[in-house]
This record gives C-alpha cells, structure tokens and sequence, in this order.
C-alpha cells in the first residue's frame, strides 16, 4: 500500500511538473505572438517604438543566426534611462548577445559585450532619430534622441494632438479598488484606485473597450455578525431604519460583541445561512449595509475623479461558482484532500476550490471572476490591480485558468501589483491614534493643506492668488489637492514601499504637482503678457512640423 501511494504521488508531480511546462509553452507563444504584434506596430511612431526598430535592425544585421534561432525577447532589451544625462534609451542587448555566444562556443566569440555593442552600432541605419550614441558600463548602449527631431515631434502633437498608437481594438477588463462592504475605504484602497483608472484612461486612449470593475467584498461570514447587530442593535429596524454613517464604528461594535458574546457569536452564524438561504429580512440588512457603503465609497470615487466603475462583488459570482467547479473538476484538475476539494498549482499550498465546510472561499470566487470575464465578457485581457502580496494568489489563478482551457492562445491575465503606502515611521499610514487612515480624510486633509498655501499667497505682492475670490480659491484648493495626491503615487516606482508626505506632495520645488500646475500657469502668463496667442504658437508649430504627421 505504501509503495501505490508513493507511486501516486509521484505521478502527481510529473503532473504538475508537465502542467508547468505546458504553461511555459504558452507563456512562450504569447510573447512571439507580442513581438509579432510589435514588429508590425514598429512604424507606429512612439518613441520607444521607432528607437527599438532602429536597434532590431542592427542586430538583425549584426547578428543574423542568434535573432532567427532566439526570441526577440531574449536578444532585444530597450528601455528608457534611469539618468537623462546618460541618454533618452538604453539597449541592454548586448551582455545578452554575449551570454549567447558564449553559450554556443567558438573561436569568433567577442571577449566583452563591449564589443557586441560596438558590433550593433556599426550596424546602426542611418537615421534622424539618435543623434548620438555611446557604450557604458559593461556593455549597454545610451541613445540621444536628436532635438530637432523632437522638436517636430512636438510641434506635431501641438497641431494634431497625440496620436493613438497603431494596435487592434481590444476587449479589456480591469480589476481595480475593490474596497469591502460595511468598511470604510482607507489609505490601502488608494494605490489601487488611482493605477487601476490611469490604466484604464491609458487603454481607452488607445482606442480598446475598456470595463471598470470595482469587485467588492459583499458576501460572506462577516455579513452574518453585521445583520445580528443590526437586527439586535435596532429592533425597529423595519420601521425606523438607522442612519448608519459611521461604517467603521458600526463594525467595530458589530466585532466586539461577535469577540465577547458566544451567544452572539452563534446567532450570526446562523444569520449567514439565512442569509445565503435568501431570508427576507437577511437580505433587506445585507441591502442596506451595501447601499450605505456605496455612499461611502461614492464620496472617494467622486473626489478622485472616478467614473464608469460597475459593481461586481463577490455576490455576483457566488452563484456561479458550482457550475465552474464541476467543469474543474469533470477536467480532472480538483482533488479531495483532508475533506476540501482543492486544485494543486506547483505551489507550497493549493488552490482551495470547496473549503472541508463545504463553503466557497476567495479562491473560488477569484476562478468564477476570471471564467466570466474571459468567456462571458469576452476579455482579451484582465488586468488585476492589487497589492504585491497577492501575486502568488494570481498566479495559481492564472495557471488553473490556462489549465482549464479558458484562455486563448492570445488571451493575457496580468497582475499588476503595487507597494504599500508608508507614514514617516516607515511604517503603514495610521492616524496619531494608531487607526487606519480613512481615504476620504487623508483627500479633505490634502484640499486644506493647499488651501492653505493659497490663503498665504493672498497677501504676496504680485500674487495672480490675491485677485481669486473664495470660490475660485476653493475650486484650486480641490484641483490640486487631488491632484497632488494623484501624482504623488504615480511618479513613485509602483513596485516599491513609499512614504506618504503632504508636505513633500505640496512643494513648490522638485517633482511635484504643485510645481507642475505653476510652471504651466507661469508659461501661460509669460505668453499672455507677451501678447502671444495660442493661435500664434499654433501656427508656428505647423510650420515646423513635417508634412506628414507622425505620432
């Protein structure tokens, strides 16, 4: 018997050992059929675009045998530089050249990558892009674009406006805020809300159908603890239904007595069946609970400038999830393991498809989510935007996803991930009182700090400020607090951890959105005093601009 059981579990990791393998394989397949969609778009005038053309062409030339036996991925590496002063664009093709002659062996193999560089810009077309090149380091190569060629470039997009790059329509979901009922949003939703709509304006400015999805905690055993309170806390609650505003404080009561009260405690348990069971009353709290949220929530989406988000919460999907875990399970990827029924995805732990209670857990909702949106909503692209400690949960959705047969050869699920939001303790962002800051707060608190500065500014000499009526000082109090909030987030790496500064934020120096919106309103009053119309500046770009306009 022990020696079937060791025989068993050894096909199981041959299993999964060919599932990974399969899922490199089209992991492959995706990036030739992206390179592919590359090269046909390498006319299509980004800058990033036009200087990869001119490198692939060189070491097309260069290197004729390792570009037509190697992925364009192994070999082409252009990025754009850290530092302006080392150049625009950076190719980093070179020491990954090297590595693979090395590899291959031979007596004509270079002795540094410096001289693969060297190599590919002998190779380099004659253009009017780069105007300069040079080697660094080890062996990447730095690429100055010319000036008068941006200069043309500018002056297109100043007559024309920019130009949508040359890519097929697609259909695209985004994932992205995802706050729960019943709690307030706070600073952690805030990261998320903000990448998650950049994306979305940068996608539908490419000309693809873009679906905002807001996927909000709005089911499960919690809701049990907050119906019992309510029903207990305010018995006339039909009659006299209460004005809850204070999400979190309505929670934490709801908490603590679930915590202190075993009679409580077993009441709302039994609510969640109810509840699940489609009881009336049940449904008329969980209704309530999720309207009153969504007020709250309407507060910050407001405020950010928020629009078109669709609500699809775990509610949504609940109802779906048997049917997917049949399908899983008639395609031979769900197994019984200590009574729950669970996908196994080359991880330390499972996928947990029917938690041993018989339940559904994230796990189940998450495939039921990407199942719909795939085949349902017909996405070409899901795009999750969460924190980077749920990368690995993405990833075991991902492969069972691909493992079920649900996505195309071309269909791509992406997580995008994103670091926390840190206080000056270098710590998560709390208020003084230790409490997670409220969203909504740290906005009104960012409005009245820039209030503030312009209040200052009113008795300045010369201050454009001291000629603003109040309304006009609330309205640029609101533009760039929010906005400052907005690009404080987006200018940090998104990767990484960052600390949360209104004082930084505000600045009038550095990188900033202050400093940006005065350098505007410093140009345009330059432009006024100097009795320069735009019509003018117009009319001044078109004739700089060349004949056919690029993007």
């Amino acid at each position: 018997e022990s020696e079937i059981l060791v025989m068993a579990e050894r096909q199981k990791r041959q299993l999964e050992a060919l599932d990974k393998l399969q899922e490199a394989l089209e992991s492959l397949k995706r990036k030739a059929s992206a390179s592919t969609q590359s090269d046909s778009n390498a006319g299509n005038g980004t800058l990033i675009s036009l200087v990869t053309g001119l490198f692939e062409a060189a070491i097309k030339a260069a290197y004729p045998t390792i570009t037509s036996e190697n992925e364009p991925s192994k070999w082409l590496m252009i990025a754009g530089t850290a530092n302006s002063k080392f150049g625009d664009y950076q190719c980093n093709s070179p020491m990954a050249i090297h590595k693979i002659l090395k590899d291959l062996g031979g007596a004509d193999v270079p002795k540094a990558p410096r001289d693969v560089a060297t190599n590919i810009l002998s190779h380099l077309p004659k253009n009017s892009i780069i105007t300069k090149t040079d080697i660094g380091g080890p062996g990447f190569i730095n690429a100055f674009l010319s000036r008068d060629f941006l200069a043309k470039q500018f002056a297109t997009i100043l007559t024309a406006g920019p130009a949508r790059p040359l890519t097929a329509p697609q259909t695209i979901v985004v994932d992205f805020s995802s706050p729960n009922i019943a709690k307030e949003m706070h600073v952690g939703h805030l990261r998320s809300t903000i990448i998650g709509e950049s994306i979305c304006r940068v996608m539908e400015f490419c000309g693809h159908t873009v679906h905002r999805i807001n996927h909000v905690g709005d089911w499960g055993t919690q809701f049990g603890m907050l119906i019992n309170h309510l029903r207990t806390a305010y018995p006339d609650f039909n009659s006299n239904p209460p004005n809850i505003t204070d999400l979190t404080g309505f929670y934490k009561e709801a908490k603590k007595r679930f915590d202190e009260d075993e009679g409580f405690k077993k009441a709302a348990q039994l609510a969640v069946v109810t509840l699940q069971g489609g009881d009336a009353f049940s449904l008329q709290c969980w209704r309530t609970l999720c309207e009153v949220s969504r007020e709250q929530f309407r507060m910050v989406y407001d405020r950010l400038e928020i629009t078109g988000l669709v609500e699809q919460g775990e509610s949504f999907y609940n109802p779906r999830i048997p049917r997917v875990v049949k399908e899983l399970a008639d395609k031979g990827l769900v197994e019984e393991s200590e009574g729950a029924r669970v996908i196994h995805c080359g991880r330390a732990f499972p996928l947990m498809a029917v938690k041993s209670d018989g339940g559904y857990g994230y796990d189940s909702t998450d495939l039921s989510a990407v199942e719909y949106r795939v085949r349902e909503m017909g996405a070409a692209r899901v795009i999750y935007v969460t924190d980077l400690g749920q990368g690995e949960h993405f990833e075991m959705i991902f492969h069972a996803a691909r493992r079920a047969g649900w996505c195309g050869p071309n269909t791509r699920l992406d997580h995008v991930p994103f670091g926390l939001v840190l206080g000056d303790d270098k710590k998560k962002f709390k208020t003084r009182s230790g409490e997670v800051t409220k969203l909504v707060d740290l906005l009104d608190e960012a409005v009245a700090r820039s209030k503030a500065q312009l209040v200052e500014r009113l008795g300045t000499e010369g201050s454009t400020t001291s000629q603003m009526t109040a309304d006009e000082i609330d309205s640029a109090a609101r533009r760039i607090g929010y906005g400052c909030v907005k690009y404080a987030d987006l200018r940090q790496h998104r990767i990484s951890d960052y600390q949360f500064s209104y004082d930084k934020m505000l600045d009038l120096r550095g990188n900033t959105a202050v400093y940006l919106m005065y350098s505007y309103a410093r140009i345009r009053s330059i432009a006024r005093k100097a009795g320069v119309a735009p019509e003018r500046v117009a009319a001044a770009a078109a004739a700089a601009a060349p004949a056919s306009p690029s993007s």
